[in-house]
């Protein structure tokens, strides 16, 4: 805890994401991008860390993330993504998409390319609630329960899914190149095939019982078959797309909505949830032994991944502790990463041993010594 730095930025902060870097190179992150909501301006700003340089890490961070750049953003900021190193993908209150360019000779922000009204009711706009890229295509959800898909390479819409869905969307991801994951506002997960004409999905998992909304949902970088959501009633949801309809596990988390979930994208037995609860956890699969988790076998752990992309050095039958059948506190560990916090932590993002988050208490907070 002694090494998070706060920034108070006077602003509701919606979305916190990371610029990718290289993955040939183990640089740590230094720029982030946030997004504003409930302001009477809203903005879309870039912060840079400052490059640590040859200090060691032990020395912690010694400033505060600095401003280098903003740009006026029509409508509360409902989602945020980096489309390559220099364009950020944001989704507006408004039902519109924008691509940001990041100009870093000049340090200033320009509007690339705006899709406006793409989400809508009959009468109305619709919010446009989440986004996910792959450049250059770049597919969004709204409260309409369309899909849209763009390609930064064109100006018209590629395609459009009218009646994805009867409900909000709320979140997506991609599964595999061709493939996205959905959650709506009535519990389900939805699967969709980009290959297949078709306008319904290809498969629907969902939460027996009381149908709680759903607000975020995350794949296993290594192993798509795993994917963890959250939603309305703070719990963890780990869900095994190839078994069965239902969530493999359930595990509480938070005591209020859940807003963002992320695994760590190289370090997967990490996963990172915050809350309207004022919370941001850290959650680690804990090993019985000194073997790695996600090779642990025994009873309650005998589900193989197959994979179609192991990890770097690993073998195709990798067994994941988040399907080790057993939620008990003895296989996850989970740690608070913030001060006490009273206001909602709406977004996170983590990369290398950086974590960001962004909170309706107007402040930024950075973490460069995540123990991942």
């Amino acid at each position: 805890m002694e090494s998070v730095n706060a920034k108070y930025v006077s602003q509701k902060i919606s979305k916190t994401r990371w610029q990718p870097v290289s993955h040939s190179t183990l640089q740590q992150p230094d720029i982030f991008a946030t997004g504003s909501w409930d302001n009477e301006d809203n903005k879309i700003s870039l912060w840079s860390i400052g490059n640590p340089g040859s200090s060691s890490l032990d020395d912690g961070f010694e400033g505060d993330p600095q401003l280098l750049c903003e740009h006026k953003h029509d409508g509360d900021v409902l989602d945020l993504q980096f489309l390559d190193q220099d364009k950020i993908v944001t989704t507006s209150s408004t039902g519109a998409v924008t691509i940001f360019r990041h100009h870093q000779n000049s340090q200033t922000i320009s509007v690339s390319q705006r899709w406006p009204g793409v989400h809508c009711y009959p009468c109305d706009n619709a919010p446009c609630t989440g986004v996910v890229c792959s450049s250059p295509e770049i597919v969004t959800v709204g409260e309409d329960g369309r899909i849209v898909v763009f390609r930064a390479d064109q100006e018209g819409v590629v395609r459009v899914i009218e009646n994805a869905d009867s409900s909000t969307i709320h979140a997506v991801t991609y599964l595999r190149t061709t493939e996205i994951l959905t959650v709506n506002s009535i519990g389900q997960l939805k699967l969709w095939d980009f290959r297949q004409q078709s306008n319904s999905p290809s498969q629907i998992l969902s939460l027996s019982g009381d149908r709680v909304p759903l607000h975020c949902v995350d794949r296993h970088p290594n192993q798509q078959h795993i994917v963890a959501t959250g939603g309305q009633d703070g719990m963890l949801c780990v869900w095994d797309i190839r078994q069965g309809s239902a969530p493999f596990s359930l595990m509480e988390a938070h005591s209020a909505e859940m807003w963002e979930i992320h695994f760590h994208p190289s370090n997967p037995d990490h996963l990172f949830t915050c809350s309207e609860d004022g919370s941001l956890l850290h959650w680690e699969t804990s090993a019985q032994s000194d073997m790695p988790s996600f090779l642990q076998g025994g009873r309650n752990n005998s589900m193989t991944s197959r994979s179609a992309m192991a990890p770097a050095g690993g073998n195709q039958s990798l067994i994941s502790a988040w399907l080790s059948g057993d939620s008990s506190k003895s296989r996850v560990e989970t740690t608070h990463m913030l001060p006490s916090q009273t206001l909602s932590v709406n977004s996170l993002d983590v990369l290398g041993q950086c974590l960001v988050c962004g909170t309706d208490g107007e402040a930024i907070f950075v973490n460069r010594q995540v123990p991942v």
